[in-house]
């Protein structure tokens, strides 16, 4: 559904990534790993449209898409949620979730969905009313993430959606990316520090170094490989 072949992007003369290849399957949650400046977050910037690349393709459903402007490529159906979720902060939530919707017109589409990001995140719903910036940082990162499933997106970009969370809330978030990906067969692509987790929720995974792709393997075996318990697991 998702390709990245020989990627290199650039911060000016900057080079932020190395022949990056990355193939994320239909329904698939795929899991990017590694240390706070490897790149990470620059691959999603790429994929966005964001950090177009210097050299090398993304591909979606077989359409090379660069080039083409972030907000036609969430219309296509790729939609991310950003590190530090950046949400309205001076929106309602009820708001934030309009934004969301934004780039749609179907109206009884939009309402099913709303119910549906409801059902999975209830205390959205009792804060409807309330400003964004108001609540939790738990609450903002679930806000984040249904704010862009009102996109209806095929593919959820997911950077960092850990961070900054007590474990209680990060446990409760991981369960819901399962449960999206299980009960709407939504593409997920993940980025994440927290290697343990991202490592348990993911279908397979990529270790980035210094904006290379150094290691991919299905994820039980990387959560197994000595090299990644040593740098990314703390064992």
């Amino acid at each position: 559904m998702l390709e990245l072949k020989n990627i290199d992007t650039y911060y000016g003369n900057i080079q932020a990534l190395r022949d990056v290849s990355i193939t994320v399957g239909e329904g698939e949650i795929i899991t990017l790993i590694g240390a706070n400046g490897a790149g990470k977050s620059t691959t999603l910037m790429t994929i966005c449209g964001v950090t177009p690349p210097r050299r090398g393709e993304v591909l979606f459903e077989g359409r090379v898409i660069n080039g083409v402007a972030p907000n036609k490529i969430v219309q296509q159906g790729i939609c991310q949620v950003p590190e530090g979720r950046l949400i309205f902060p001076d929106l309602t939530v009820q708001e934030n979730l309009d934004m969301g919707a934004f780039l749609r017109s179907d109206k009884d589409g939009i309402g099913r969905d709303l119910e549906q990001v409801f059902d999975l995140f209830p205390i959205l719903r009792e804060r409807r009313r309330q400003l964004g910036g108001t609540l939790s940082g738990g609450e903002q990162q679930m806000l984040a993430i249904s704010r862009a499933l009102m996109a209806r997106p095929k593919v959820l970009l997911l950077d960092e959606p850990s961070l900054g969370l007590a474990p209680l809330i990060i446990r409760q978030i991981f369960d819901i990316i399962k449960q999206i990906n299980r009960e709407s067969n939504t593409t997920i692509f993940l980025v994440e520090q927290n290697a343990n987790q991202a490592l348990k929720v993911a279908h397979r995974g990529y270790v980035m170094e210094n904006g290379r792709i150094t290691l991919e393997d299905a994820c039980h075996k990387l959560l197994a490989n000595d090299a990644v318990k040593k740098a990314y697991l703390g064992l």
